[in-house]
């Protein structure tokens, strides 16, 4: 398959999402990274509710790395899953401490390499904080992808590494974005929203409402 059809999705979702990015909130590399740790079986706009205030308690990886992790799962609760998340944060932190000097990596495998970090959360950092090309996947890219015949792989590492071959490369990050975005907010995955779908002539899933 070659890049046409990708080029096609990206040029229409573009004209409804003209500026495509994460909507997480952060303000530097390191804020993304731990939004996005926290927004795993979490939403956005959950996270984006108590960062603000965990930002201005922990500004950079040196004090969330000494911290207890009961104190760090109080505060992120309402995410979910928050003892496990606080012990990943805090190993993670450590990590940037210990082995880059307190500054998050701008490449992925050393980014994928942290505690409570996979490629996903490791591409949206690199696309949306270093703009760095990735294409991050989560469950709207996956179901998205499936539906639209650019990938059925079963695992997310094999459906980045499909889409990696038929989107350009300078294109990785904003279509990604959009797929989320669409996925989020049209392709849904119980009642996808065909009828204001742009891209639903070029769409090859078969429970199509239009």
């Amino acid at each position: 398959m070659n890049t046409e059809k990708t080029d096609a999705i990206v040029s229409r979702l573009l004209e409804k999402w003209p500026e495509p990015k994460t909507e997480l909130k952060f303000s530097n590399p390191f804020q993304l990274l731990i939004a996005t740790i926290l927004s795993a079986q979490s939403t956005d706009s959950r996270v984006n509710m108590i960062t603000p205030a965990f930002f201005k308690s922990y500004p950079r990886p040196k004090k969330l790395a000494k911290e207890k992790p009961d104190v760090i799962a109080e505060k992120i609760k309402s995410t979910g899953f928050y003892r496990n998340k606080a012990k990943s944060i805090i190993a993670c932190c450590q990590r940037l401490v210990n082995d880059f000097g307190g500054e998050v990596p701008d490449d992925i495998e050393s980014l994928a390499g942290l505690p409570g970090v996979g490629r996903k959360t490791a591409n949206i950092v690199l696309g949306n904080a270093f703009g760095k090309p990735g294409i991050a996947v989560d469950t709207h890219v996956k179901r998205v992808a499936d539906r639209l015949d650019l990938s059925h792989a079963k695992s997310s590492d094999d459906v980045e590494k499909e889409l990696m071959k038929i989107v350009d490369e300078k294109k990785w990050t904003v279509f990604s974005n959009l797929l989320v975005l669409h996925g989020r907010y049209i392709c849904q995955a119980r009642r996808p929203k065909c009828e204001k779908c742009a891209i639903v002539d070029i769409c090859s899933c078969k429970e199509k409402t239009v």
